[in-house]
């Protein structure tokens, strides 16, 4: 079990944002009997996939709704499944434009090198 604090610093956020996820229903930690939040392994595996979504840009209204889904049962299953697709859609298409991104910035890496190396004209 843990605390408030060891869950933050083994996932390096803050406890505001764990109470925040608290807040919006995305996690809900036991209380002991001092009613201090306290977390076990399956909270820390289940905050890992939501910081992995929030690093992907999923909206947390999106990551409340799978929770909650969750939350409902078996029966969710294939409305989960139609998020996590979609979410998927959505992180390819950051690939994507990550990756021409990258080749633009790597043409005028180039570019500039080429101007300091051969004193060529650049814009």
């Amino acid at each position: 079990m843990y605390t408030i604090s060891d869950v933050a610093k083994l996932l390096g956020i803050t406890a505001h944002t764990l109470r925040y996820y608290e807040k919006e229903e995305i996690i809900a930690p036991i209380r002991n009997a001092n009613g201090e939040r306290v977390y076990d392994d399956s909270n820390l595996a289940w905050l890992r996939f939501v910081m992995r979504l929030k690093q992907t840009q999923m909206p947390i209204s999106q990551i409340r709704e799978y929770a909650q889904l969750y939350l409902e049962g078996v029966h969710t299953t294939q409305a989960r499944l139609n998020l996590l697709e979609d979410h998927r859609n959505s992180v390819q298409d950051q690939i994507r434009n990550l990756t021409a991104t990258e080749k633009v910035l790597n043409d005028k890496i180039a570019a500039y090198k080429n101007f300091i190396n051969k004193g060529t004209g650049i814009r």
